[in-house]
């Protein structure tokens, strides 16, 4: 039994099922990545999960807790990072901690220790003092993550933590991730950045228009495109009637073109490289550079979807 139990959940808007019969089981201890695009369902599934959205259908178990009946427990062991700031901007950090710690029931000096430790945590003692409206996003960012860890929760959920922010501060995410989950904390990550997930996640699974499309270890879901390997190319003036022409090329598995840049699935390199650059020549498409990557997650969902993981 898993420390979250995920079973046959939906979720749909008139005609569009943002989340269609999902089933997941996620472990205590582990850091589990969801993977996929924007819109694929993930932000939805976390509503669910966090007691935000009701289910249409479908049956959720937290902590041995049932979402419909015991939601208040779930809450208790829940923290979450949502993915639009949830911080007061007028009001400073520490403000911003001490009321959300409050709303958590946390309170006294209690209170004061964890929001010492949460800006510690975040990197940002020495800024606490500082209106959030003055921050970077990738300072609100780190503090929005401090803000779900005030009542040192049994599970974080972090939806899409790292988007739009400067190296530094989602260096100092990642890390920080890492160093909770070896604190004993259970880690739901979700990103549509298939190097993130790759680099912090035990198991995975992938989303696309509301569905698990494949879930499994990083090596398990490697193993769905065997030994296949990819050719990324990008280049000036590509022309579309171009992709035809490349499907045709024996040992072309599955290709996609996204603004001047051309994803190849491949069965071999050596057996279909030159004809690929070939057949590019004769289109009169300029080559800038070629990438030849081993089977990864991006290569997994290229392969089960036929396109990008951003597109």
């Amino acid at each position: 039994m898993g420390l979250i139990e995920i079973k046959n959940v939906r979720k749909s808007y008139g005609s569009l099922n943002a989340v269609d019969n999902v089933s997941l089981n996620i472990n205590e201890g582990e850091i589990f990545g969801l993977l996929g695009p924007n819109g694929a369902g993930k932000s939805t599934l976390i509503s669910i999960l966090c007691t935000l959205l009701p289910p249409d259908s479908g049956e959720i178990l937290v902590n041995n807790h049932d979402l419909k009946k015991s939601s208040a427990e779930i809450k208790k062991v829940l923290g979450l990072v949502p993915q639009e700031i949830a911080l007061y901007p007028t009001l400073t950090a520490r403000e911003n901690l001490m009321f959300w710690g409050r709303m958590y029931g946390v309170g006294g000096k209690l209170l004061r220790e964890r929001v010492d430790e949460a800006l510690e945590m975040a990197g940002l003692k020495d800024r606490a003092k500082e209106v959030i409206e003055s921050y970077s996003g990738g300072m609100k960012r780190r503090i929005n993550i401090a803000a779900a860890l005030l009542h040192h929760p049994k599970i974080v959920i972090m939806d899409e933590p790292t988007v739009g922010i400067d190296p530094q501060s989602r260096n100092h995410i990642l890390e920080t991730v890492i160093k909770l989950n070896k604190e004993g904390m259970t880690v739901i990550y979700t990103s549509h950045y298939m190097e993130e997930v790759e680099f912090l996640c035990s198991r995975i699974a992938i989303m696309d228009h509301g569905k698990v499309i494949a879930s499994g270890s990083k090596e398990d879901l490697q193993k769905l495109v065997g030994s296949n390997d990819t050719i990324n190319i990008s280049m000036t003036n590509m022309k579309a009637s171009v992709e035809g022409e490349l499907r045709k090329i024996e040992g072309v598995m599955n290709l996609t073109m996204v603004d001047g840049n051309l994803s190849i699935a491949v069965q071999s390199v050596d057996a279909v490289l030159a004809k690929i650059i070939s057949t590019l020549d004769a289109h009169k498409c300029k080559i800038q550079t070629i990438d030849i990557k081993q089977p990864n997650l991006e290569s997994v969902f290229l392969h089960l979807t036929g396109r990008a993981l951003r597109d």
